[in-house]
């Protein structure tokens, strides 16, 4: 979408997060696809790329509240949701809110923590509530989870269940910078943080505007449909054992409208849901172990699937 002009906003939050992280745009623009859309991101790669200065650039860039949690093996619930202490001099227990009480949360590696500890984040992400002791406390809006975590191959690693995977709206890794761009990052670390510098260029309240407006993004039913085959084929693959969920297609189509919103449109494009499809559906689909000895990736099913299904060629633009 390169040809098309960017929502002046938008270009503007990009910019500044483009001030700390160098040659990782896409990144950038992925991560606040699922800013506006109000889903969550998951970010996996490799130790020391970049994941945690993303989630605190586009923190800082919103002006949102920033809570961090760091999972370890002997991380509790409790640790991330908070806990409700007896306070003897009122003689009541209180609550104590825990790190998931903010806007925009890093879940830093996940995956080094057991799925008991993971399932602490699930409510938060899909009702935007937490439960302590039979008491619903609600999240303030915009909640934003941007979970790290190391490849699944590394020690000490445990991977997602399939449910709280299913809970994020795209999945994407960083990948090492090109030499040039490395460069420049030591050049602007040598000096000082580029990180401590950085201010907000929107508020919340403006940040709680866009969301609204994402929703009134038109989607036809013929990209409807298209989202839908494409969901349909994966389910039917001959590869896979497990295909994307139903709340996979809503993710792609939330995620084709904010989008198409950053890119100045008010209407959904194919060739927006075919750009999206891979990083929202991948990580939605379990392979068959065969399929995984022969060396094929939940990738390759989903862009061999784009293959297949056919494009909607009806005039969308009104």
């Amino acid at each position: 979408m390169a040809s098309e002009k960017m929502n002046p906003t938008i270009e503007k939050i990009l910019q500044n997060i483009e001030r700390v992280m160098i040659g990782k745009r896409n990144v950038a623009e992925l991560s606040l696809v699922a800013l506006l859309a109000e889903g969550h991101v998951l970010l996996e790669d490799v130790p020391g790329v970049g994941k945690t200065m993303m989630v605190r650039a586009l923190a800082k860039s919103v002006n949102a509240n920033f809570r961090r949690i760091q999972f370890t093996p002997d991380l509790l619930p409790s640790d991330v949701t908070g806990v409700s202490i007896y306070n003897p001099r009122e003689m009541e227990f209180q609550f104590r809110p825990g790190p998931i009480m903010g806007n925009i949360i890093l879940a830093d590696e996940i995956n080094r923590t057991s799925p008991k500890t993971q399932s602490a984040l699930l409510e938060g992400m899909e009702e935007s509530s937490v439960t302590i002791d039979g008491v619903t406390h609600k999240l303030e809006k915009p909640f934003f989870v941007m979970a790290t975590q190391n490849p699944i191959e590394y020690e000490g690693t445990y991977p997602l269940p399939e449910a709280q995977l299913d809970r994020f709206l795209l999945k994407m890794k960083m990948g090492y910078p090109e030499i040039e761009e490395e460069m420049e990052v030591l050049n602007r670390a040598q000096v000082l943080a580029p990180i401590e510098e950085l201010e907000a260029v929107i508020d919340l309240a403006e940040l709680r505007e866009l969301q609204q407006a994402i929703k009134r993004v038109t989607v036809d039913d013929t990209i409807k449909r298209y989202i839908v085959d494409i969901a349909n084929w994966t389910r039917t693959n001959t590869s896979v054992y497990l295909g994307a969920s139903p709340r996979g297609s809503i993710a792609l189509m939330k995620a084709a409208q904010a989008y198409a919103y950053m890119y100045g449109r008010d209407y959904v494009l194919p060739d927006d849901v075919k750009y999206l499809a891979p990083n929202v559906f991948a990580h939605r689909i379990i392979l068959k172990s065969e399929a995984k000895f022969e060396g094929i990736t939940a990738e390759d099913v989903v862009l061999r699937v784009l293959d297949r299904v056919p494009v909607p060629v009806q005039r969308l633009v009104k």
